[in-house]
């Protein structure tokens, strides 16, 4: 998870370094502390998703180079086959597997998202351009998004404008599992 992390900062640093942005333009441009976002870039802080599609869009990449450090090769389809998505252990209370990694071009993120019960011991919110849709397909979550909280269980869904700050942790005592479908 530690060196998941690790790697995506070193991805993160090379792509600026390559187009020859310093940390300073980047950071103002994201509207974000020069500190935090040097962090970021160390893997001494975890990154939050938004920041990651703000990156991509900028140098014009795919969320899974900039994830995985492997470019997309499907353009027809991109079938995955039950646990066979790439886990991304961005951060250590949630577990993502990118359904759709291997896909050139989309339009959308698609994520089996794991987290474990008691792991979130405060909801740390996160906004990104887009629309977000989440399933919850066992357990039960929390959502916040801005002032609102949101509790869904199983077979419940939610869509939203994921602009608007959002997080979510499990409830109960068994992990929750969701479907997160990220549309740019």
């Amino acid at each position: 998870m530690i060196e998941d992390l690790k790697q995506i900062s070193m991805r993160l640093k090379e792509i600026r370094e390559i187009n020859g942005i310093s940390v300073e333009s980047l950071a103002k441009e994201f509207f974000i502390d020069v500190e935090i976002y040097k962090k970021y870039e160390s893997g001494e802080s975890d990154i939050p998703v938004g920041v990651l599609y703000q990156a991509c869009n900028k140098f014009e990449i795919d969320l899974t180079a900039l994830i995985t450090g492997e470019e997309p090769k499907m353009k027809v389809y991109s079938l995955v086959r039950k646990d066979g998505a790439p886990v991304i252990n961005r951060r250590k209370e949630y577990e993502y597997q990118d359904l759709g990694y291997n896909f050139i071009g989309k339009k959308a993120e698609t994520f089996l998202v794991k987290v474990d019960p008691g792991s979130v011991t405060e909801i740390v919110t996160n906004a990104h351009e887009g629309q977000e849709f989440n399933y919850v397909l066992e357990g039960r979550i929390t959502v916040k998004i801005d002032k609102y909280d949101l509790e869904l269980n199983e077979g419940d869904s939610l869509y939203f404008d994921s602009g608007c700050s959002h997080g979510m942790t499990a409830l109960g005592d068994k992990p929750a599992k969701f479907l997160a479908v990220i549309f740019r």
